[in-house]
């Protein structure tokens, strides 16, 4: 039984965890953040799949995850400088409704030889791109950013696992923020990865990181929390994970959203977030037919989440106010309370390895309450948790920013 005290301390810490958030971000609503280096970088237009185009894919999928269904060289045009030889993959991995399903992604291979238990592995979780499969990251070059990050880990010896998450590229809708969904493409990726065909002399080692950005940060760590369930029996060595721009509390904030709330106009990078999550949210959870609680301009405002790749919706919504999508608060649809927490959780206990956690103070995108909410909830539950913060950089900038903070943690529990 849980003490009413102990009931009533965690329900103040979570209203002034939400509240808290819904401040810093009416402190952005002004000049709609400052020019957010955050994921709208990300390549747009025409997919390369590199020989490999499975959207349509209709053929078998194995019944267990992590089995490599196809490998393909990734186009040169989509490689990293780093890499020595990089590879476009299919594997299977569960989707949102439980079911086995496929995923792709990219793997890159440091140059140099390999040492002699191969390169240890990170697994790279993406942030926003959009949902639809013209937005699929392994079918575009990487951001300026990226390559320069990815590449950096490549530099260090490590091999680079970049999964997309089930539904971009693949068929059904990429399930934006459900941290578990994602959680299985990120182990479900590293666990085919060490099936692959490699050249002569090239080997994956067993040890591996998770390092993730955004919403890539929150699905690091749902990775993080499930990667030694979800990879059991794989002959795998998860050591612990990096998150940067952590999006942990937010459905306090966006349960209540409704004709009044919130009581200001989000930047338009938040509009975009906001029609992706409740896009996902009702493809997962379509028992709750929360469109009841949208008027005609939100159901139209939920397509586009389904079908406009990030840089396209951010810009296509500044200006909007979420309130006039709505004809009913959200909450008054029955269930979507716990609905939501369930599908937007970054868990804040239950992890058995090191965590890094990267805030930057300047950080729009996901204002910084946010992760250093889920710090204070990770130290109260004794998690083996590590938090850097970083006063003058944004979304975007705490990538690079954190690198020489964690690389020396990386390389000693990756030793």
């Amino acid at each position: 039984m849980i003490p009413s005290g102990a009931f009533s301390r965690s329900r103040r810490f979570l209203t002034a965890t939400a509240a808290a958030v819904t401040v810093t971000l009416a402190a952005f609503t002004l000049t709609d953040a400052a020019p957010a280096r955050a994921d709208d970088v990300v390549s747009i237009g025409v997919p390369e799949w590199s020989g490999l185009d499975v959207t349509g894919y209709s053929g078998p999928i194995p019944a267990r995850e992590g089995q490599l269904i196809a490998q393909v060289p990734l186009d040169p045009s989509l490689t990293l400088p780093a890499a020595s030889h990089a590879y476009r993959v299919q594997f299977s991995a569960k989707n949102q409704h439980g079911k086995m399903a496929t995923s792709t992604g990219a793997v890159f291979l440091p140059r140099g030889k390999a040492p002699a238990g191969g390169w240890p592995v990170i697994s790279w979780a993406h942030g926003t791109v959009g949902m639809a499969d013209d937005c699929t990251p392994s079918a575009h070059p990487r951001s300026e950013r990226d390559v320069k990050y990815l590449g950096h880990w490549l530099d260090q010896g490590y091999a680079v696992v970049a999964a997309d998450y089930v539904g971009l590229g693949t068929p059904g809708l990429m399930a934006y923020l459900d941290g578990k969904t994602a959680a299985h493409a990120i182990v479900a990726a590293t666990v085919s990865a060490h099936q692959l065909q490699l050249p002569a002399g090239a080997k994956l080692a067993k040890r591996w990181a998770i390092i993730g950005q955004s919403q890539g940060a929150a699905a690091a760590l749902n990775g993080a929390r499930y990667a030694t369930e979800f990879s059991r029996g794989r002959g795998l060595d998860y050591r612990g994970v990096v998150a940067t721009g952590i999006p942990a509390n937010l459905e306090y904030l966006y349960e209540q959203m409704g004709p009044a709330v919130p009581p200001f106009k989000l930047p338009g990078s938040l509009n975009a977030y906001t029609a992706y999550i409740l896009a996902g949210l009702n493809n997962a959870r379509p028992d709750l037919h929360l469109t009841n609680a949208l008027n005609a301009k939100g159901k139209q405002r939920l397509e586009m989440g389904r079908t406009l790749c990030y840089p396209i919706l951010k810009q296509k919504l500044a200006g909007d106010d979420v309130r006039t999508w709505f004809s009913r608060p959200l909450q008054s649809v029955p269930g979507l309370s716990p609905a939501i927490h369930a599908y937007m959780l970054t868990p804040y206990k239950g992890y058995d390895r090191p965590i890094f956690l990267g805030q930057g103070l300047k950080d729009a995108d996901v204002p910084a309450p946010s992760a250093l909410s889920l710090y204070a909830q990770m130290k109260a539950n004794n998690q083996p948790v590590t938090l850097h913060v970083y006063p003058t950089e944004d979304h975007s900038g705490t990538v690079l920013a954190s690198m020489p903070d964690s690389t020396p943690w990386l390389a000693r529990i990756l030793r």
